[in-house]
């Protein structure tokens, strides 16, 4: 059911309409990955359209534990299947919003020379979650100019690593420098416009190691209601601890 209403979701963000795929450029990719040394990075040419991987490299294997050909033939929707729960909603929030971000603001002679990145955690062959930053550049577009074949970079870093979730678009300019033109941190966004006035209000007083109770008679409501909110505020940011909470937002140096 979750992977119907992702692929639901994904299909509307690239929905796409006829175009010519040119394989020159992506035999002599698949030819370099032959030279390539193993590493705790992999690629892989993703057909947005068909929701399938024209190739995956050979470090797969080794960055995730899995055997390349189990995601050729299942496609991406198994790849997704495979994506933290709680990733899944602001991943593809991601993918909207960098989507929206070059049909609106790049030109059609530029989106070639676009770059896309953004994060999630992903369940490797031993069932532990690892972080994956991917980084995709397009390679053929339909008739409207969207993206459908991509070249996708994929880092594998150590699941210990706590990563908020974030997309980013650049554009390599007239200097053959990679510029900036997007960044939008989704983990911070949720934290800053998913909660009530009245959690904000306790998630300050958090931030300064004020009590349930102290905080109770600061607000002049009632422990109870505190804890309450407490538990609220943890189920939308997502995590377990109040610790990790204000710990994150110490972190990041995040105002709320």
């Amino acid at each position: 059911m979750v992977i119907t209403k992702i692929k639901k979701i994904y299909s509307k963000i690239f929905d796409s309409y006829g175009y010519n795929f040119e394989r020159n450029h992506i035999d002599k990719i698949i030819e370099l990955d032959t030279f390539l040394p193993f590493s705790s990075n992999f690629f892989c040419v993703t057909n947005t359209q068909s929701l399938s991987f024209e190739y995956i490299s050979k470090n797969f294997k080794s960055c995730t534990g899995f055997n390349p050909d189990i995601f050729k033939d299942k496609g991406m929707r198994y790849f997704w299947s495979r994506i933290h729960p709680e990733d899944i909603d602001l991943w593809l929030g991601s993918l909207n919003e960098l989507m929206k971000f070059t049909i609106n603001e790049i030109s059609i002679e530029d989106r070639c020379k676009m770059n896309y990145s953004w994060n999630y955690r992903f369940k490797n062959f031993n069932n532990e979650y690892v972080n994956i930053v991917q980084n995709t550049t397009p390679l053929e577009f339909d008739t409207d100019q969207k993206p459908i074949i991509g070249l996708a970079h994929y880092a594998v870093l150590d699941s210990k690593i706590k990563m908020d979730i974030c997309a980013s678009a650049k554009l390599l300019n007239h200097n053959n420098e990679y510029e900036t033109k997007f960044f939008n941190n989704y983990s911070q966004k949720l934290l800053t416009e998913g909660v009530s006035n009245r959690e904000r209000d306790i998630i300050r007083l958090l931030v300064l190691n004020y009590s349930s109770k102290e905080i109770a008679q600061k607000l002049c409501i009632s422990s109870n209601t505190v804890d309450t909110h407490r538990r609220n505020i943890l189920k939308k940011m997502k995590i377990s601890t109040t610790g990790e909470l204000v710990g994150m937002l110490k972190m990041n140096k995040l105002s709320i």
